[in-house]
């Protein structure tokens, strides 16, 4: 079975946290072209060896088609450090491997990858989906979230439907099976790669998977199956 053709793809990209390697093999299966709109779901920084190269593609990326970038509480905590704030917190979270990815100074962070980082939204919206980070708190407007709820609060697995129309789409939460956790009106993409997982594209429009990992292993099936 291979994925359904489209003209037009929204694609959704789980946390990435510096395994360059895992999305240069997953955009290569994916390959996005100029009509597709590729959303990170946040964390592209920290814990993996590649910071530097990760947020390169991006960047490269942006010429090719669409792109945007939410907000993690990586990111979150990478701009704070830049600003002076709670250095010790970021490098005990992964911020010391993005740094090694620099040749081990955050003066050699470039200002491109700086305002790429400040890019990030808190949410972006379709008519049928929603994309986070990490979780939303009930009953509050997307206008009114707190960040706590957009970009720290783990899926607790009892989390209701935010929206009856709608779909949210997220990461930050770790599926150690190595697949997307759905539940009724969510699905969590954040297949822990940076741990030795998958890192893992979902086609929103279709349903349709993509995973690749550190070690340049590729796979690919509809959303559900259980290979």
């Amino acid at each position: 079975m291979s994925a359904p053709s489209s003209t037009s793809r929204t694609l959704a990209i789980g946390d990435v946290h510096g395994c360059n390697t895992a999305l240069d093999t997953l955009l290569e299966r994916v390959a996005p072209a100029s009509a597709d709109t590729l959303v990170f779901l946040g964390d592209l920084v920290d814990r993996g060896p590649g910071t530097k190269q990760v947020l390169d593609r991006v960047l490269e990326l942006e010429n090719r088609c669409r792109v945007i970038l939410i907000m993690g509480n990586h990111e979150e905590m990478m701009l704070n450090a830049l600003n002076g704030l709670d250095r010790k917190l970021w490098y005990h979270f992964g911020g010391d491997e993005a740094v090694e990815s620099y040749g081990g100074s955050m003066h050699a962070i470039p200002q491109s990858h700086i305002e790429l980082i400040q890019s990030g939204l808190d949410y972006w919206e379709t008519p049928s989906t929603i994309f986070i980070h990490a979780n939303l708190q009930p009953h509050a407007p997307l206008d009114q979230q707190d960040g706590l709820y957009l970009r720290w609060t783990h899926l607790s697995g009892n989390e209701r439907r935010y929206d009856p129309q709608r779909r949210v789409i997220c990461g930050h939460t770790p599926q150690k099976s190595g697949y997307p956790l759905e539940m009724p009106g969510w699905v969590g993409i954040d297949t822990d790669c940076e741990r030795g997982g998958w890192l893992t594209c979902l086609d929103v429009d279709a349903d349709w998977v993509w995973q690749a990992n550190e070690a340049g292993q590729s796979r690919e099936f509809p959303l559900g199956r259980r290979e």
